[in-house]
């Protein structure tokens, strides 16, 4: 699977490509193939979007989960502290802190 995270460019917060638009929350990630590009270009042209980059993700029964940490960690916040993730009640995010 093949997700898109950027950020917002009003706010700079992480976004996630939903398929039709931008999601704060990870878990609304679409697939994007080998369109991701064409996507990219598109949202950055009409900024919607700034610094989007595609990555390796994978739908588990949790949810999508980035394949990579540093996505995880832009996903769901703090591996030190699981009181400053973005969802501190995800059981799954034991599966991934360092």
């Amino acid at each position: 699977m093949k997700i898109l995270t950027g950020n917002d460019l009003k706010s700079g917060a992480v976004v996630w490509w939903t398929g039709h638009g931008w999601s704060l929350d990870v878990n609304d990630s679409a697939d994007v193939g080998d369109n991701g590009a064409a996507i990219i270009a598109r949202e950055e042209g009409v900024q919607n979007v700034f610094a989007a980059y595609v990555v390796d993700g994978e739908k588990t029964d949790e949810g999508v989960r980035p394949a990579h940490i540093k996505e995880r960690i832009r996903a769901f916040g703090p591996t030190v502290r699981l009181d400053l993730t973005l969802k501190p009640s995800d059981p799954a995010a034991l599966n991934w802190v360092i």
